[in-house]
């Protein structure tokens, strides 16, 4: 797997803890196709991600940390993430280990999973 996905990703991960949107925006490509871990599905381009965001932050405060990245036959890359989410109390609603998936091309991410 390449080094630099693997970067990508870790800032990813970085920037999604501290909410920082418009830096996530940049490695997304502008028509990805992103998983809607709330209501299932899935929510198309930027606008579609900051806006499943922007709800899902007004909800619940998710925190994902990356435990093991692995390339997967089919060219995607395999993250192994350790998710706590939070109600806006602070107190734990869900604490677990999931899987996401993602296919990245030239640089962004163009197809977000969850295992």
């Amino acid at each position: 797997m390449p080094e630099p996905d693997i970067e990508l990703l870790q800032r990813l991960y970085q920037r999604f803890n501290a909410r920082d949107l418009p830096a996530i925006l940049k490695v997304l490509h502008p028509d990805v196709m992103w998983a809607n871990g709330m209501d299932g599905g899935h929510v198309r381009g930027h606008e579609g991600v900051r806006d499943y965001w922007t709800r899902q932050w007004t909800m619940i405060d998710p925190r994902v940390e990356p435990a093991r990245f692995t390339a997967l036959a089919d060219g995607a890359t395999e993250v192994e993430v350790h998710q706590t989410v939070r109600d806006l109390n602070g107190n734990i609603v869900s604490d677990k280990t999931v899987r996401h998936v993602f296919r990245i091309d030239d640089g962004l991410v163009t197809r977000f999973d969850i295992g």
